[in-house]
């Protein structure tokens, strides 16, 4: 059995395109996390990066004479395959060419990322106030109703929506303050 891993992109390429299976299940997996993280910071899709780095690899084995390595390194050359299909995707979904505009980027997936599991935690939250102070919550804050409206499904006065909803509110916020991982001083 061959030893892949000292064999360069290139070698593993020239193998590949000469019927070596092995050489090319080596040279994907040695690149195909790369590819998939930079189709995924691109995207910010798993959908989308899923199918770039097949398309990419795909592509690779129906011509592996597009590569020219006088051009540039091979990694470079399945980048630019990737980022071409990152663009034809935005294409499919209406997504502005626009560099600085509408481009999904590390950052806006680290936030969504992070929007995803504050929700959570919220929501977590919330199931953990006594019934008294959660259904205020619930209906006003998340459900968007008005107090008179939360007092209507509540069977109680405006008042008392108001206090509960005031303690609910506290409660929840003491409860993600104490699970917070970062605490300002």
């Amino acid at each position: 059995m061959t030893d892949f891993t000292e064999l360069s992109d290139d070698d593993l390429l020239n193998r590949s395109a000469g019927g070596d299976d092995a050489a090319f299940t080596a040279l994907y997996r040695r690149r195909q996390a790369g590819i998939y993280r930079y189709a995924l910071h691109m995207s910010g899709s798993a959908a989308t990066a899923e199918e770039v780095t097949q398309d990419v690899f795909l592509a690779l084995i129906r011509n592996f004479k597009a590569y020219d390595p006088g051009r540039g390194s091979l990694c470079g050359f399945l980048y630019g395959i990737a980022r071409n299909h990152v663009l034809k995707s935005w294409e499919r979904n209406g997504i502005s060419g626009e560099l600085d505009e509408e481009l999904p980027s590390a950052t806006c997936v680290w936030t969504e990322y992070t929007r995803q599991e504050m929700i959570e935690g919220v929501r977590q939250a919330v199931t953990k106030l006594p019934a008294a102070y959660r259904e205020p919550v619930v209906l006003c804050d998340l459900q968007e109703m008005s107090y008179a409206e939360a007092s209507e499904v509540l069977g109680v006065p405006v008042g008392t929506v108001r206090s509960r909803l005031s303690r609910g509110r506290a409660l929840l916020a003491g409860k993600l303050k104490v699970g917070c991982l970062y605490e300002t001083r």
